[in-house]
């Protein structure tokens, strides 16, 4: 039976986009707990930066390859109670952080982080995409990527803050506790899946569904764009705040977890830009977002803090608008019985764009300096751009080959 989609009025559609704003903020926020501490980690561990990263890069990337296992689970009934039990679990996992002092110790706990918070991206744009009507698509879920700004932002903020004051580990202890009510709130707000079928799980239904979503070229650049774009922004997010702590700057720890109050730009532009693909041609749209980020990132290169500022912040604004449209696109070029999967394939490239490049970008700095991971993330982005191109000119032969 056909049932109505969750249509852009009243108080449903409000509280269902807000739990979803909730379970980005929470699945943000921890997921990048470590990474305005990876300066503090390298040091208290004595080991270089690029080491320390692996506290994200361990997250990053057990949350790829978990994704997809995750995602075909899902299909088999509601999808509420995997993204609930994902944040609470992962809340959990930063709490338990507060008591860690031991650098494998972390790792641990946070590929096991990894692993849990699999369970909500890839659900929740597959809920999104079976629940709202899609002519709204566009916008709600550049409103779900924002609250991945905003949850980034605030855990940034809120660890980088505390690390001043308390231990670091301590600081994502917190921070944990405060994921754990919002997780809380989102197990009250979200309404169960109404357009799922509970199907039993086929090997058979699985390999067809990945055949058709990896033979899809639109659904495959959408992929590699996603790694490339993902993994430029953490490689420059990473290890931005390591110039900034140095001669000539010597900023503070906590003046450096305030860089990041620039994710702001990112909370508006996912949805604007969302909201703008909706209307225009996605290509383009998508295009400019590549584009500011290219120029952001080589403002980043100048000797003036206020030209870095203002570079970083292109650079998030591009990023998240570009994140937030290809995200979309995924699932108006998937099949309707195979969005779940092409979602969950999108994030795994993501995440994995963000495990490796985020990781490789230590390399970088530590060979060539700043100027080193700005060139690296700008090849990237010339690459993710040319592919964007690419789907643009025949989008309307994917549509036709997906029906």
């Amino acid at each position: 039976m056909d049932m109505e989609y969750i249509s852009p009025s009243g108080k449903l559609y409000r509280k269902t986009i807000l739990a979803l704003f909730f379970g980005s903020f929470v699945t943000f926020a921890d997921l990048y707990s470590t990474q305005p501490v990876i300066p503090v980690i390298a040091e208290q561990f004595h080991v270089l930066p690029a080491n320390a990263s692996l506290a994200l890069s361990f997250s990053t990337g057990m949350l790829a390859i978990c994704l997809f296992i995750i995602s075909i689970f899902s299909g088999a009934g509601d999808r509420k109670p995997i993204m609930g039990a994902a944040l609470t679990f992962s809340a959990l996992c930063s709490i338990s952080v507060g008591f860690v002092h031991s650098l494998p110790l972390l790792l641990a706990i946070r590929a096991i982080q990894g692993a849990a918070l699999a369970g909500f991206p890839s659900i929740a744009m597959a809920y999104i995409t079976e629940e709202f009507h899609p002519k709204s698509l566009g916008y709600v879920i550049g409103i779900y990527v924002s609250g991945s700004s905003i949850g980034g932002l605030a855990g940034r903020l809120i660890v980088g803050s505390l690390s001043d004051f308390l231990n670091w580990n301590i600081a994502i202890g917190c921070l944990g506790a405060l994921s754990l009510l919002i997780s809380m709130a989102f197990w009250r707000m979200l309404p169960p899946s109404k357009h799922i079928l509970a199907n039993p799980i086929s090997l058979r239904s699985i390999r067809s569904s990945l055949i058709h979503n990896l033979k899809n070229r639109g659904l495959l650049f959408l992929y590699a764009i996603g790694f490339l774009l993902m993994g430029s922004f953490v490689a420059i997010f990473n290890y931005a705040g390591i110039p900034l702590m140095e001669p000539p700057y010597n900023l503070s720890q906590t003046l450096v977890g305030f860089i990041f109050i620039i994710y702001l730009a990112g909370t508006f532009s996912s949805a604007w830009m969302g909201k703008l693909a909706d209307r225009m041609d996605r290509t383009k749209v998508i295009s400019a977002g590549i584009l500011l980020m290219i120029a952001g990132g080589a403002l980043t290169l100048s000797g003036s803090m206020v030209m870095k500022i203002a570079g970083l912040t292109a650079f998030t604004f591009g990023f998240f608008g570009s994140h937030s449209i290809a995200s979309s696109w995924v699932g108006i070029l998937a099949n309707k019985n195979e969005k779940a999967q092409a979602s969950s394939l999108y994030l795994l490239f993501y995440y994995a764009g963000s495990s490796l490049i985020g990781a490789a970008g230590g390399v970088f700095l530590h060979s060539y300096g700043w100027g080193g991971v700005i060139g690296a993330a700008g090849i990237l982005l010339a690459a993710a751009f040319v592919l964007a191109l690419f789907i643009g000119k025949t989008e309307n032969a994917f549509l036709r080959e997906d029906g």
